[in-house]
Parts: C-alpha cells; sequence; structure tokens
C-alpha cells in the first residue's frame, strides 16, 4: 500500500508572504520557505516564473494575489497544476485607492500639489501666489457625475456601491456578470447595452477586467473617441488593457482630461494630463494579509484533501471526507476517463464510496474515495491512463 502516513509537506515561497498566512501551515505537516527544495507546491505574488524550471515536484502553485500573468498557466494546465489566485481579497484595498484617485482627478490634486512645491518668499508672498495660481485647478465636485464601470467583478462591484453612495450616477458593463455578483450590486447601477454605450454617457470611466488576448488595448483610439470631451480615465486592472498612444493623443487634443494609471511606464512619464502610481492597489497591510491567508488556507485543502477553490485553469471542485482513502485526477477533458479509473479499481477489488468529476474548458478533475487503502499498482495504472495529467492518493494519517 501508499504510505502516506508520515508526508510532509514542502512549500516554497518565491516572495516575502505575510506570516499571519505562512502561519496557518501546521508546523508539524509543512516545511515552508524561500530555500526549500523539491516542493510539493509554490506560493508567490510577483515573481515571475514565466521563464523558470518548474520543479517536477510541484503539484500546485499559490498566487498571494488576483492576476497569474507572472505564472506560466498554460504550462501548469498541460501538467495537470493547479493555479490558485485570491480574488476579492485585495478588492476593498483597490476600492478605496480608485475612489482616492476619483477625488484626486476631479479636483486636479496632484497638478496643485507640483505647482505649490515651486512657490517661495515669505508668507504674505506665498499666500498671494497662491491665491494668483488657484485658479487654474479648479475642479468639479463628483456628486451628480456619471461614472462608467467596465468589469463587475468584486472590485467593480466595490467601486459602483461606494460611488453611488457619494451621490454619483453609476454605469455598468459586464457581459459575463454572474447572479451571485448581479445580487451584491446596488439596484442604482445602470446597465450599458455595450461598452461604447457605457462610454459615450460617461464622464469619468473606471476599468476592472483581467489582462486577457481578448482585453488587451480594450481601450484604444476607438473607444477613446466616443468618451464624452474631458473624460477621466481610470485604469487598475493591468497596463496593457489600455492603448498608451492613444491615451496621450487624446490628451493632447483635448478629448481625455486625465489619465490615472497604477503602472507607470517610459511612455507616461512626465506626460501633463496623466498620474501614475507605483502599482498601489493591494499595497495595504490588510490586503496581504487577506491574500495570504486566502490562498494558504486554499492549498492546505487542495494538497491534503484534493479540494480546488479558486484556480484560473481548474473548476472548483469540493467533496466531503466520508473516507479515509482518497484519489484525486487532474485530467484532460475527454471521454471515458471516469470509466477507465472506476474500471480499474474494480478490477483490484476496491469499492467506490463516493465519486466527483467536473470539467472546465479542457481541463477536467475527478475526486474517489474508496472504502480500502489503495494498492501502489492502482494509483500507477490510474497514472497511466491517457489524458491523465497527474493522479495522487490522499489517505487521512492514522
Amino acid at each position: 500500500m501508499l504510505d502516506h502516513q508520515s508526508k510532509i509537506f514542502r512549500i516554497q515561497t518565491l516572495n516575502h508572504i505575510s506570516s499571519t498566512g505562512l502561519n496557518r501551515f501546521p508546523a508539524h505537516a509543512y516545511q515552508v520557505g524561500h530555500d526549500v527544495e523539491q516542493p510539493d507546491a509554490i506560493l508567490v505574488r510577483s515573481h515571475n516564473m514565466l521563464s523558470m524550471t518548474i520543479p517536477s515536484t510541484i503539484t500546485a502553485i499559490g498566487r498571494a494575489g488576483a492576476g497569474t500573468n507572472n505564472i506560466p498557466v498554460q504550462e501548469m494546465s498541460r501538467r495537470g497544476i493547479p493555479v490558485f489566485n485570491t480574488p476579492g481579497a485585495n478588492a476593498n484595498a483597490v476600492k478605496e485607492l480608485v475612489m482616492a484617485c476619483l477625488f484626486m482627478s476631479a479636483r486636479h490634486i496632484v497638478p496643485a500639489l507640483q505647482f505649490t512645491t515651486t512657490l517661495a518668499g515669505s508668507d504674505e508672498e506665498l499666500n498671494k501666489q497662491a491665491e494668483a495660481g488657484k485658479k487654474q485647478f479648479s475642479g468639479i465636485e463628483l456628486p451628480g457625475r456619471t461614472l462608467g464601470i467596465i468589469g463587475l467583478g468584486e472590485i467593480g462591484r466595490l467601486v459602483a456601491n461606494s460611488a453611488i453612495k457619494l451621490g454619483m450616477k453609476v454605469i455598468g458593463y459586464d457581459p459575463k456578470i454572474t447572479v451571485e455578483s448581479a445580487w451584491s450590486l446596488s439596484a442604482e447601477v445602470k446597465k450599458a447595452n455595450s461598452m461604447e454605450d457605457l462610454l459615450r454617457h460617461s464622464e469619468f470611466v473606471s476599468v476592472h477586467v483581467p489582462l486577457l488576448d481578448s482585453t488587451r488595448h480594450l481601450i484604444a483610439g476607438k473607444e477613446l473617441a466616443i468618451m464624452k470631451h474631458h473624460a477621466i480615465l481610470l485604469n487598475f486592472s493591468r497596463g496593457a488593457i489600455v492603448d498608451e498612444m492613444a491615451v496621450l493623443d487624446a490628451i493632447t487634443s483635448g478629448k481625455l482630461k486625465t489619465y490615472v494609471s497604477d503602472f507607470p511606464s517610459n511612455r507616461l512619464q512626465h506626460q501633463p494630463g496623466v498620474i501614475t502610481l507605483p502599482h498601489l492597489g493591494a499595497s495595504t497591510h490588510e490586503a496581504e494579509e487577506n491574500c495570504a491567508m486566502m490562498v494558504v488556507n486554499q492549498l492546505i485543502d487542495f494538497l491534503q484533501n484534493g479540494n480546488i477553490t479558486n484556480t484560473v485553469n481548474f473548476p472548483d471542485i469540493q467533496m466531503e471526507r466520508e473516507s479515509p482513502y482518497r484519489i484525486a485526477v487532474a485530467n484532460a477533458n475527454v471521454p471515458n476517463i471516469v470509466g477507465q479509473i472506476s474500471t480499474g479499481m474494480a478490477r483490484a477489488g476496491l469499492n467506490i464510496h463516493n465519486m466527483i468529476n467536473k470539467s472546465r474548458g479542457e481541463m477536467a478533475y475527478t475526486m474517489v474515495d474508496i472504502d480500502s487503502p489503495v494498492p501502489a499498482s492502482v494509483l500507477a495504472e490510474i497514472s497511466a491512463i491517457d489524458g491523465v495529467l497527474m493522479a495522487r492518493y490522499l489517505p487521512i494519517p492514522e
């Protein structure tokens, strides 16, 4: 039989991860650190994994954050390795920064601060210069203004609801919004029939979508041309969501008043009408703790029980333990794999107590609880099935 009773899970950390999260790993069963060799799982924040060699021992990758552009997700899928993330864990931090930037851009706070640093002389002279110069920074108030939000995930919904409380009018566009998301959205948020409809009627536009091939340069010249004259655009998703050259052209022409981005670049540096921040969206103590706790909990449940919650490449799937003997199988979504798994167990005289299978696109995942211990030969037979990417035996230690 396979002996997992003394299993120590090894977790490699590629970035600093909040100790509040790491302390959730049971010390007697987990070895955690940057220098851990032959890891079972990797914990990462911003480290670029795209060019690194992923150890053959890896069964999972956990990203303490929402975006996974720094992880080779397709390669991991081919190997049957779930890539976990933490959607919503940093949502409040991003929402607060977006709201701060709405005020900042509406009241021209950044150029006003820059102007103030140039003043010199006695207090009386400073006051005279300030009074003479403040007219150029005259702003607008937010109540009654229209905010368009593209993407109504966790962050977009929080921004929408906060803007409503400020007295703003809010238009939302998200063709893939879930029923759960819709229920948590203020009833005062108006639905746009298209992104073009939203852009045409909004004075402020905030973008909250993941960076995919389909969303790269989602906002470009054509979209900017539709927007209201002197509109303000905020991007706290990813830099490549917006075409920077098109934005600079729109600012130069006067079409766009201000572009606020959490992603600085050489092209945007020192450009009038542009405010860039050093990727501050999730940079709060609370967000880092929330992300760490969430991803650690997900990894523990996966490593010990095979359950999957919040991955970008596998279906969410959970099954309550009804037996101490469990096999978890990651496989391609092709016909008859479940049947072959069942047949292999039947030949070995193993009784299936419970089974669950789910798919997501090209990937599928199967969990089987068995009434008795599983011989190593059965796991090897399952692993050899064409289309099986990874098979693990997960008994509960006695």
